[in-house]
């Protein structure tokens, strides 16, 4: 399968920053780009005056196709500066912006939305649309925020995870199609005792502050190893931080090119797509997020 790019599109300014974004990877880095747009206007229906509802005509059904297409056409303007006209193919769906998006994966190397937008896309990175694609999506997601610097690292969170493991393997790959280096980031805190015999039991046991700290360091190096060898030019940078997860991400670097999160964890990560973490990461981060969860085996 060659490198599909599938953007998702509604005509919005976040939309056309996604567009933009998707066509500069394609341009640098080959594939194809595909811009989708949903629709979802009820079919026509025969008149049913008895009960009191107007049914939508043929010519109002038609205005959402030729308001779609319009919307379909200004994205393939933008992209058109950035990519050849073989490179680029788009699609007029009915219906939901979510299944739709997630259809398209099933074939896709990468979907690509907008951090906010309007008509079919609303609510895209923290509403019903996003929980569904980027739990149900079969490719890596990207939720474009802003105009990423050309130099920014790629910045990526670990725990270990299956979900963290696959990120961190995404995140290697991009780092090293930017031409940029890695950060990857490791949040740990030490659990705190209910009371003198179980702190007096952690200290015996060597769970003290420094027994976690080189444990997380030695989970992320771990974690590291597989991307060092695959890429062993990349210059990488592993941190420790004994902080919250999003704090530790959002922290790390002033003005990355990208945030890769995985879309479960455990430890400093847990909960990153649902909860708090991934409210934090999607609410204030300034650059693309690339949220990637492991595909099952034959998929």
């Amino acid at each position: 399968m060659s490198d599909l790019v599938v953007v998702g599109v509604d005509g919005s300014p976040e939309s056309d920053a996604a567009v933009r974004w998707a066509a500069d990877r394609v341009q640098h880095g080959g594939g194809r780009l595909h811009l989708v747009h949903a629709y979802a206007a009820p079919m026509p229906m025969p008149a049913m005056p008895f009960y009191g509802v107007l049914p939508v005509s043929e010519v109002d059904f038609a205005d959402y196709v030729q308001a779609g297409e319009a919307v379909l056409a200004l994205a393939s303007e933008i992209a058109a500066a950035r990519v050849d006209a073989v490179q680029l193919t788009t699609d007029l769906k009915p219906g939901g912006a979510a299944a739709a998006l997630v259809e398209a994966s099933r074939t896709a190397d990468l979907v690509v939305v907008g951090s906010r937008g309007h008509g079919g896309f609303t609510g895209m990175l923290l509403g019903s649309v996003s929980a569904q694609l980027t739990t149900h999506a079969h490719c890596p997601t990207v939720v474009v925020r802003g105009e990423p610097p050309a130099d920014g690292p790629v910045v990526v969170g670990v725990d270990g995870s299956d979900p963290s493991n696959a990120a961190v393997a995404f995140a290697f790959a991009e780092a090293h199609r930017l031409d940029t280096r890695l950060v990857a980031v490791h949040a740990w805190d030490t659990p705190l005792p209910t009371g003198p015999a179980e702190a007096a039991a952690m200290r015996a046991s060597g769970q003290d502050r420094d027994g976690y700290q080189q444990a997380a360091r030695q989970l992320l190096d771990g974690a590291l190893r597989p991307g060092r060898q695959r890429f062993p030019d990349l210059p990488v940078e592993g941190r420790v931080a004994e902080t919250g997860a999003a704090d530790a991400l959002l922290a790390a670097e002033d003005n990355p090119a990208m945030i890769v999160v995985g879309s479960r964890g455990h430890g400093g990560f847990t909960g990153l797509l649902l909860g708090s973490t991934s409210q934090s990461v999607l609410h204030h981060a300034t650059c693309p997020v690339a949220v990637i969860r492991p595909q099952p085996s034959g998929e």
